[in-house]
């Protein structure tokens, strides 16, 4: 399916625009769009920049700040790229072959609220894009970049701002084989996939019209790719942990409609040192431990959870920073998702361990399937 966003009606198309959420998209939509492939290798910095050759991507952060004060956040920073149709030759500036989208969210753990704001761009008159030759992905004032190696952040809303540098103390993480990153059976339900999993953290926190500085540790996610859910998957469950012993954790359970879990979800357990090793759905299992039900929107979501992946010696329970982390995006993805700040307390290989992270859910509320 086409669509051409015009001035009038770019918030209704961009709605019905497949993103990282949005679970509609028939693997065979990908059409003439680039589709991940295994073998493609993944070159640093080069691949930090834009694939526009690739339907959909994304840059993804979160992160756990402390401010001078002592005051506790979790952010959420993610810039959306979506294609709409490869051939198009755009006759205007307002007439293009993307659309960019923003979600920033702000937690605050010690108040236990939650708030959060959108962006919704055509790269028209340069208002929003993302750089092929170096990684600069921007939506008006929101920006992420990198400049001599070291990751700038700034997005600017009237309840809240942060600017941001992060410097990943560990190299990239190649999700899956090497990158490709399997999502169903069918040949196109991949992407590429890769992650710094911890990036120190310092700069500048505004909420209100209080600035204070801060510092702490964040997340990048970055993937690209065509076509990646087949029919019939409902939504999935992230996980992202920074364990205190240095080691971190990625995990993803995809979901079908009657609930069972998808067998390309998968993870990958981070050493201290930077080594990786792959897990199959099988290694790994993820208990919640109760429900909560959002007033605003009536989806129910799965709370607190204890992950154990024997093989790592690793079992811990995870409890959210604050229930209510919920974005409702009708002026940009159209989806209503869970992303939040959570911590949790276990123990690994025998030894006590704690670990902050995000826990992101999709597809438990009416709006996460759009129809095309």
């Amino acid at each position: 399916m086409t669509l051409i966003p015009n001035q009038s009606n770019v918030q209704r198309c961009t709605v019905a625009l497949t993103t990282l959420f949005v679970l509609a998209l028939p693997a065979a939509a990908a059409g003439s769009w680039e589709s991940a492939r295994p073998g493609r290798p993944l070159h640093f910095p080069a691949d930090h920049a834009s694939h526009p050759a690739f339907k959909t991507e994304w840059w993804y952060y979160t992160g756990h700040l402390q401010t001078e004060s002592g005051r506790r956040y979790g952010y959420e920073l993610t810039f959306f790229r979506q294609g709409t149709e490869p051939a198009l030759k755009p006759q205007n500036p307002w007439q293009a072959k993307h659309v960019y989208l923003t979600h920033l969210a702000l937690t605050d753990v010690d108040g236990k609220t939650f708030r959060y704001a959108e962006r919704t761009n055509r790269p028209g008159l340069g208002i929003a894009g993302a750089a092929t030759d170096r990684f600069h992905t921007w939506n008006d004032d929101w920006v992420a970049e990198e400049l001599g190696g070291t990751q700038h952040l700034t997005a600017n809303d009237k309840d809240f701002a942060l600017d941001l540098l992060l410097d990943s103390v560990k190299p990239p993480v190649l999700h899956g084989d090497a990158g490709y990153s399997r999502k169903g059976t069918c040949d196109s339900c991949a992407s590429h996939y890769y992650s710094l999993t911890r990036l120190k953290t310092r700069g500048y926190l505004r909420v209100g019209d209080q600035t204070e500085r801060v510092t702490g540790l964040s997340w990048m996610d970055h993937e690209f790719g065509s076509g990646q859910l087949e029919a019939g998957q409902q939504g999935w469950d992230w996980f992202s942990l920074q364990l205190s012993d240095g080691s971190d954790l990625m995990l993803y359970r995809l979901r079908r409609q009657d609930g069972a879990v998808v067998l390309q979800s998968a993870g990958t357990f981070v050493t201290p040192d930077g080594k990786t090793r792959h897990l199959t759905r099988d290694q790994v299992t993820i208990v919640p431990k109760g429900t909560w039900r959002s007033a605003a929107s009536g989806a129910v979501y799965p709370m607190g959870w204890t992950i154990t992946v024997p093989t790592e010696g690793l079992q811990v329970t995870l409890a959210p920073a604050t229930l209510d982390q919920e974005l409702r995006t009708a002026r940009s993805t159209g989806v209503t998702y869970w992303e939040g700040a959570v911590s949790a307390t276990g123990r690994r290989q025998g030894q006590p361990v704690t670990a902050q992270g995000y826990v992101e859910m999709t597809g438990y509320a009416k709006t996460d399937r759009p129809k095309f």
